[in-house]
């Protein structure tokens, strides 16, 4: 947890520090690839340099840094359902990407969620109050007598998310962000 919290508090520096030095391990091939932890999750380096370029579309750098940092950090799960599939899971950001620059890769402006989640909170259909339950948007309440919708969201409010003890969860600010900008009251 130590090297945890030094990392976040250099983030700026110890970013591209470790890029370089992932980049020096790893060629590209499948030999190069990394194992992480016990899951055999093979992970390609981190881009270098800034985190967006431009071609003939703008593309993200650091994405994957961040889905790796965020969905690890939450064990592989989404942190409202438990859901375990990662296929199926989102990196969501809380203060969206193009907001604020200075936030795209620090792991504490994400949280582990499935897609539907992802997409409600990316939409202020749902955010999470300071105790870190789920709360909705009235107009998703408006929806709760449909199965689907309870199943999905009325089950879970009120619910905490489940942040393992290891890791450092999302910034208190950054979530304030999301209930006072992003979500529908």
């Amino acid at each position: 947890r130590s090297v945890w919290v030094e990392f976040h508090a250099q983030l700026e520096t110890l970013v591209p520090e470790s890029e370089a030095l992932l980049s020096a391990l790893m060629t590209g091939d499948a030999e190069s690839a990394v194992d992480v932890e016990t899951e055999r999750i093979r992970v390609r380096k981190p881009p270098e340099g800034p985190t967006e370029g431009i071609s003939s579309v703008k593309i993200r750098r650091g994405q994957s840094f961040f889905r790796q940092a965020v969905l690890n950090a939450y064990g592989g799960r989404c942190a409202l359902t438990g859901l375990a599939i990662r296929e199926l899971l989102i990196a969501s950001h809380i203060i969206p990407w193009q907001a604020a620059a200075e936030h795209r890769l620090d792991p504490r402006n994400g949280i582990a969620l499935n897609a539907l989640h992802d997409r409600a909170f990316d939409q202020g259909l749902i955010t999470f109050d300071t105790e870190l339950r789920l709360v909705c948007a009235p107009s998703l309440r408006d929806h709760f007598a449909e199965a689907t919708v309870s199943q999905s969201f009325k089950a879970f409010e009120g619910k905490p998310l489940a942040i393992p003890a290891e890791a450092a969860g999302p910034k208190a600010e950054y979530l304030e962000w999301h209930r006072t900008t992003l979500y529908s009251r």
